[in-house]
């Protein structure tokens, strides 16, 4: 238990490429030229704090999306047989390894005629499904691009065996649009068909043709989200991408759509990239710190079609992943694909459905939409909690003997005013008990999945929101912050992502300078918090007058946490001092605690004094 004045210090932890004549190199959006006229010192690349914002608000509801990986890869439907006559099996990534030689993966590309695709269907049994969204791949590693780009002719109209006057893209985005399902893009960096990608001395080309089939696709299709992917350092072909390429990307993609939502492989995949952290094939124990998160899944063990691979999750894991992702605050992103004919296949609809099912069925779906983090209590062993203002939703996915009590741990003082079994008359008893209440049902569990206890809750008091304008700002041309400061002004929230080429001020360069805040900071409930800053070089805060994060060698993007006690309505007195040496530079301040989400501690409870 800590007091007000105890504070801790913690830090976190050969086809060619030919370019339709229409599309003239003079057409082609440069790379290089991507960065609008206010690019240099005096740019802040931070759009908005994506916890709060109306941008992403979206994102941070639907919670459930269907992810659709489906290309050239799909033709072969997971298997291929070399010319010694042995078997190689993979989905996807097969051209790569299962070492296809481009001249023959472009000759079975050639036949590849998905004619039993059906928009309409993919759309149905991803609503069925309860989600509430779509990204489909765009381009995948092999670089074969799903839509009729003008850039290259390396895509299904004009090297397949498909319909040339159809377009699968098209045809989504319509039906998504008519059931009301968002339309997002995967989008893949990294391409091993592109003969300019590989060395650095031509990956500017390269460069330009990903940035005109970007354009197309926004302005062809008004996607509300582009999932990029294949950022990281590797071989076979060497991969160039760099933080500053990443940079660049993310500032052109803005200009193109100010509301689009990123993800952070748009860079290198740090929480300083992009919209929302993606992991891979796991769920995070708890909320991510300082991003919002979504955790892309299969459905068996492949994300292309692979015919081989019938090693399907049971519709019951299928929600208790999902309730897993929302009771963190994070979204499940679920993988269906589509065989070589562009069907879906019979096993993942069947899922799919039965998760809707789930979801429909007595409003349990409650659990899962517009939810976050159930803060207030610990996440129990017997199942999840998520919370919506003043409900928790217990999943519980171990249900209690005849007369046994599910106990949850309080994180914070709260009471609990009522209590029910969704789909069920039975009683549910709430007693206090040790740490916090046991819940007592008077009868068996609704289903398989997960049976869902709602409890109405009374968090305590929470002040009004405060009437701050930000924290005085003072910048120094230094990285010491010597002498007298360049700048001073107030600056609303400490919310900045100047990267390598932005700084403070026009006149301040964008290395080697250093910040300094002062004011107050007022909570609006008296609880424990945790202050987090992202910081990249050199990061030290003060509550009160005492140390509380110290993180004053330089380093590349990081977390620093500290638990501090805050009392509503008190406005506590703060200092952030913040250095940028070279390279990037990132600075925010965020907080949270049992009754307070996640977020970018806003204007109103940041005061100059």
């Amino acid at each position: 238990m800590h007091t007000p004045h105890a504070r801790t210090i913690r830090r976190a932890t050969a086809f060619p490429l030919v370019v339709a004549a229409a599309l003239t190199a003079a057409a082609l959006p440069s790379a290089s030229a991507a960065s609008t006229e206010a690019t240099g010192p005096g740019t802040d690349y931070a759009v908005d704090d994506p916890f709060t914002s109306d941008r992403t608000s979206w994102f941070r509801q639907d919670r459930f999306g269907m992810f659709i990986h489906f290309g050239a890869y799909s033709n072969l439907e997971g298997e291929y047989t070399r010319p010694d006559g042995t078997v190689c099996r993979n989905a996807e990534w097969i051209q790569r390894e299962c070492n296809i030689p481009k001249e023959e993966y472009e000759k079975q590309a050639a036949t590849f005629n998905p004619a039993d695709f059906d928009a309409e269907a993919v759309v149905n049994a991803a609503k069925d499904a309860g989600m509430r969204y779509i990204v489909v791949t765009s381009k995948h590693h092999d670089g074969y691009a799903m839509w009729p780009t003008k850039v290259n002719s390396w895509n299904l109209r004009d090297h397949s065996a498909f319909d040339k006057n159809r377009d699968i893209l098209a045809e989504l985005k319509q039906a998504a649009d008519e059931a009301g399902i968002k339309l997002g893009f995967y989008y893949s960096i990294w391409d091993w068909h592109d003969p300019d990608f590989p060395d650095r001395a031509t990956f500017p080309a390269y460069e330009e043709r990903m940035y005109a089939q970007l354009k197309e696709l926004v302005d062809n299709y008004d996607p509300e989200l582009l999932w990029f992917d294949g950022e990281w350092d590797t071989d076979r072909p060497h991969n160039p991408w760099t933080a500053r390429d990443g940079e660049r990307l993310e500032e052109y993609l803005r200009d193109l759509n100010p509301e689009l939502i990123v993800n952070n492989r748009v860079g290198k995949r740090r929480v300083t990239d992009g919209d929302y952290g993606t992991p891979e094939q796991e769920i995070p124990d708890e909320p991510v710190d300082g991003q919002l998160w979504e955790s892309c899944m299969t459905l068996n063990n492949s994300w292309g079609y692979a015919r081989h691979d019938q090693n399907w999750k049971s519709s019951a894991s299928l929600v208790r992943n999902l309730l897993s992702t929302s009771s963190r605050s994070g979204n499940y992103l679920l993988n269906v694909g589509p065989d070589a004919r562009g069907r879906v296949p019979a096993p993942s609809v069947e899922r799919l459905g039965e998760m809707g099912d789930w979801l429909r069925t007595a409003g349990q779906g409650e659990a899962v939409y517009g939810v976050a983090y159930g803060g207030l209590v610990e996440q129990p062993e017997w199942g999840t909690v998520s919370r919506k203002g003043d409900k928790l939703y217990a999943a519980v996915t171990q249900w209690p003997e005849e007369g046994g009590s599910l106990h949850v741990t309080a994180r914070t003082g709260f009471d609990v005013t009522g209590a029910r079994v969704l789909g069920s008359d039975q009683e549910v008893a709430v007693t206090e008990a040790g740490d916090g209440y046991d819940l007592t049902p008077t009868g068996a569990a609704t289903n398989e999945a997960a049976t869902v206890i709602e409890l109405t809750v009374d968090p305590g008091p929470t002040a009004a929101p405060g009437e701050g304008s930000g924290l005085k700002q003072e910048v120094f041309d230094n990285p010491t912050l010597s002498g007298a400061p360049k700048l001073t002004r107030t600056d609303p929230t400490v919310n900045h992502s100047w990267k390598y080429t932005g700084s403070p001020a026009a006149d301040i360069p964008a290395d080697s300078f250093s910040v300094r805040w002062t004011g107050s900071i007022e909570p609006r409930r008296t609880e424990t918090y945790t202050l987090s800053t992202l910081s990249d070089d050199n990061v030290r805060v003060w509550i009160d007058g005492e140390p509380v994060i110290d993180n004053w060698s330089p380093h590349e993007s990081h977390i620093d946490e500290a638990q501090v006690n805050l009392t509503a309505g008190t406005r506590h007195s703060i200092k952030i001092e913040y250095v940028e040496q070279t390279g990037e530079a990132h600075m925010k301040l965020l907080w949270s605690s049992p009754g307070q989400e996640q977020q970018i501690v806003p204007r109103q409870q940041l005061h100059p004094n």
